[in-house]
């Protein structure tokens, strides 16, 4: 096999731009089906995107013989089920973050993906992009010294469109479609890319509140935690702030310096020690999910490695679960 053809299912906003053009840019790979289960709007976009097939039902599309591999766009409730089928029908599936509802879920696609041997792939791309990459470089390489701890802050207003039903992600608040809240969907990112530079977490405490009363979900986090290794972090997540109180920084706290970078705006990477300021510039591809498809192409051609996998993705998904469990078990 010297190519990959890839089917979508799930063809809403984050396929547009972020995933979609990335399975027919990258090398060894195409896209050969999409579905939706809307067919006016799965049409149009197998046409915009110059797809030749389109489905409005998942098995359709996971049992067409020219689909190699699966990726899954859907809401965080589908996941497992989707994903699971493909496994079993041989495909290797690529899945949307967060990986699924909750970790049992991730544990049982992860037990499917053993038994059949068929890979598992999960969307935190932040493990692929330029940026993220000279972060871990610069910690790899003891330009900080020993790290100490991490802090996140990440402040966003609340966005009335969150409860209109005809915005397309508007479940991104509902527990029961997406897990939690715009937690479950930002730090999930952020608590990922801690994963992949500093190993698993080991400790977690978590306070969760919902102080806005605009939806069920939680709106507020707080947490501490404590890697394998030894480092300690915490984070603060707010999404009921005022716009001016707005914020999206990490820091990485060692014993010869510090590092200072963004999740989710694109700002240079600042390496601050005695010896000066570093910064260092990037660009993104076009496409934010491009390095990774990449990789997961790579992979399955027997080229590469991706960096990006169910086993990681559930920890991150263990992780979260833990934090909120509280607020969860009272807010049924």
């Amino acid at each position: 096999m010297n190519e990959i053809r890839w089917g979508i299912i799930g063809c809403g906003n984050v396929t547009e731009k972020k995933s979609g053009p990335a399975f027919q840019k990258a090398k060894g790979s195409s896209l050969v089906a999409v579905m939706r289960r809307n067919e006016k709007k799965v049409s149009d976009y197998a046409h915009r995107h110059n797809v030749l097939k389109w489905y409005t039902n998942g098995d359709q599309l996971i049992n067409d013989k020219n689909v190699d591999a699966v990726y899954i766009a859907t809401p965080p409730d589908t996941h497992a089920s989707y994903a699971i089928s493909a496994m079993h029908a041989g495909k290797p599936v690529y899945v949307e973050k967060p990986m699924a509802l909750n970790f049992k879920e991730c544990e049982e696609m992860n037990n499917v993906s053993m038994e059949t041997g068929v890979p598992l792939f999960v969307a935190y791309y932040r493990r692929t992009l330029p940026g993220f990459l000279k972060v871990k470089e610069w910690i790899d390489s003891g330009a900080i010294g020993d790290v100490r701890f991490v802090r996140i802050s990440l402040t966003q207003p609340f966005f009335p469109k969150d409860l209109e039903p005809e915005n397309q992600e508007w479940w991104r608040v509902i527990p029961e479609i997406a897990g939690g809240g715009h937690f479950f969907d930002l730090a999930s990112h952020q608590l990922d890319y801690l994963d992949f530079v500093f190993g698993p977490v080991s400790k977690t405490e978590g306070l969760t509140k919902n102080q806005g009363k605009e939806y069920r979900s939680e709106d507020i986090v707080a947490a501490h935690f404590e890697f394998n290794n030894g480092v300690i972090g915490s984070g603060i997540w707010c999404f009921t702030a005022d716009p001016v109180a707005g914020e999206d920084q990490l820091e990485f706290i060692g014993s010869k310096g510090k590092i200072i970078f963004s999740t989710y705006n694109v700002i240079s990477p600042r390496l601050i020690t005695r010896a000066g300021i570093e910064t260092f510039k990037y660009k993104n591809p076009e496409n934010i999910q491009l390095n990774l498809v990449q990789s997961i192409v790579d992979e399955l051609l027997k080229k590469g490695k991706c960096p990006s996998t169910g086993e990681s993705a559930a920890r991150t998904s263990r992780v979260m679960d833990e934090i909120v469990k509280s607020y969860y078990a009272i807010n049924k």
